[in-house]
């Protein structure tokens, strides 16, 4: 039986904008984005035109928002959108192996650079200058080189997102990205939280780690890419 409170997770981005990282966010009650060097998320309060016309406001010209979405979204007045691909989203329901944190260091501010450009050799998703204040980030070093890293992404009442979970392909196949997933869903589980994911539907590497760590999918999410027409 689902749990009953899942349903949040059918919007996460507007339910995390209106509520735990509402400091991160811009707009109104119908539609909300993260600031964009934060995170070039979206969301809306229901599908209306009305909510979509509040999100237009939000996107300058030349620029865009990604928009999750359970369904195909309706034509909207003065916005162009494009469907670029599918996400699963999925719910941790296993158990934390015993942690192994040799060499794992919590990152900060001084460490974006770094963080940045790692994600730009593994491509997790997006990384900007201000994501790591979404919430708390860990990596492990390689005299002195960040080798990998993973996070917490979207925060809302009773879940947490992991998320920019990346390691650099020369370090690959020793179980980091694992090691670090595990001492994050520790310490959400911790808070008295649920950990839970997006991964492209694509990535069957990424799911099939996902599985065994004790991840179970839920939903799969169109994510829209919407800019003005």
């Amino acid at each position: 039986m689902e749990h009953p409170n899942h349903h949040r997770l059918d919007n996460p981005t507007w339910n995390a904008l209106v509520t735990k990282q509402s400091p991160l966010a811009q707009g109104t009650e119908l539609a909300r984005r993260y600031e964009a060097d934060v995170a070039p998320f979206a969301g809306v309060a229901n599908t209306t035109q009305a909510a979509f016309h509040a999100l237009a406001s939000l996107i300058a010209q030349g620029g865009f928002v990604f928009l999750p979405s359970l369904e195909a979204l309706p034509p909207m007045d003065g916005i162009h959108h494009d469907h670029v691909f599918s996400v699963i989203q999925m719910v941790d329901a296993g158990n934390v192996d015993a942690l192994n944190e040799e060499g794992v260091v919590q990152l900060g501010a001084s460490d974006v650079p770094e963080m940045i450009a790692l994600t730009q050799r593994t491509r997790p998703g997006p990384f900007g200058k201000r994501t790591i204040e979404m919430g708390n980030y860990i990596g492990i070093r390689a005299d002195g080189e960040l080798i990998a890293m993973a996070g917490e992404r979207m925060r809302l009442d009773g879940y947490v997102e992991i998320s920019a979970v990346c390691v650099d392909e020369r370090h690959r196949g020793q179980w980091l990205a694992g090691r670090l997933m595990n001492i994050l869903r520790k310490q959400i589980r911790a808070r008295g939280d649920t950990p839970f994911l997006h991964v492209k539907d694509d990535n069957e590497t990424a799911i099939a780690l996902y599985k065994r760590m004790g991840f179970e999918t839920r939903q799969t999410f169109m994510m829209n890419r919407v800019a003005l027409a």
